[in-house]
């Protein structure tokens, strides 16, 4: 028997990839528009509305695309659709698939910010949009005044899979300790601090142990596998915080704390900026709390875009104008 050559060895991989492309090449990008359109709106009038097509139209797109995953897709119930467990799934990724194809088509052969009208898209809290927002719209107006700037909230489930979400958006902001194995550049160092109630006479200069541990507490991102930084920190030297109130809001928590007995915990950056009439004051926690380290995250494939180079440029000077 001969011996099996390299390209022998290689034909059922070369099977798979030219199968890939064939499927590829006979994909309707449409059916991923209407798909979107389906999902998002959960029903076909209000996507075809959305479409500016006919509900018979979008109706066949929906009948191919049930053909194509072998699912309903959307299951009506009286007179609602419901989304099946399969488009629950496909809801985000087909955003996210959607965007990217959005930003391929938009890219311009020379990248002139002064010209360009690109859309960039970031995911961050309210707290890095406190922080760096404004500075940031300011330089774009300045220098890319055809550009839009759109800020997405996080959440724990865009922060769980930034990979993937990072392949329809242009940056992540978080600190450190949530995303790995992406490229990232620091934006700037803040400190954690506790807020209590203004009214307080209970608490002085510096929470005690004893307060850490009987308090209630405002908390944000509170779940398995949702945290910040510093409510890990509280964990690991033995304090399980009371909460009483959790919210995925910095900038809800002064709010939240004011006139009560709760302590939360906020930025220092940003409790410095909050007005006299916020009705809270920061304390020290009698634990280090860490620092926090907020840094911009992107997907590999754009390391060397010019569109891309030039907004982490815009966001390095907003940070370093918002730290001087």
């Amino acid at each position: 028997m001969p011996p099996i050559s390299r390209a022998d060895a290689d034909l059922p991989d070369r099977a798979q990839r030219v199968r890939r492309v064939t499927q590829l090449a006979n994909l309707d990008l449409n059916l991923l528009v209407a798909l979107d359109a389906l999902l998002q709106n959960q029903g076909v009038t209000k996507a075809a509305v959305q479409m500016g097509l006919s509900q018979p139209a979008l109706s066949a797109s929906l009948a191919r695309l049930r053909r194509h995953f072998d699912d309903p897709l959307l299951s009506r119930r009286g007179n609602e659709y419901f989304l099946t467990p399969l488009a629950l799934q496909l809801r985000e990724r087909t955003r996210t698939v959607l965007a990217g194809v959005e930003r391929v088509f938009a890219a311009e052969p020379v990248f002139d910010p002064a010209t360009s009208s690109r859309e960039v898209s970031v995911v961050a809290s309210d707290y890095s949009v406190a922080m760096l927002g404004a500075r940031v719209a300011e330089i774009l107006h300045r220098e890319a005044p055809g550009m839009r700037l759109r800020f997405a909230a996080n959440t724990p489930s865009i922060v769980d899979d930034a990979a993937h979400a990072l392949l329809g958006t242009d940056l992540i902001l978080l600190p450190h300790g949530f995303i790995t194995d992406m490229p990232h550049a620091d934006l700037h160092e803040d400190r954690w601090t506790c807020l209590v109630a203004e009214t307080s006479t209970e608490v002085g200069d510096e929470l005690t142990h004893e307060q850490l541990r009987t308090m209630p507490w405002v908390m944000t991102f509170h779940s398995p596998t949702a945290s910040t930084p510093a409510a890990r920190r509280l964990r690991m030297a033995g304090f399980e915080p009371r909460i009483e109130v959790v919210t995925e809001h910095f900038l809800t928590i002064p709010a939240l704390v004011a006139g009560s007995s709760r302590v939360g915990l906020f930025q220092e950056r940003l409790a410095r900026a909050l007005p006299a009439a916020a009705g809270v004051r920061a304390v020290r926690a009698p634990v280090d709390l860490g620092t926090l380290v907020e840094a911009m995250w992107w997907h590999p494939a754009n390391d060397r875009d010019p569109e891309h180079e030039y907004v982490r440029d815009v966001f390095r000077r907003a940070a370093q104008e918002s730290s001087g």
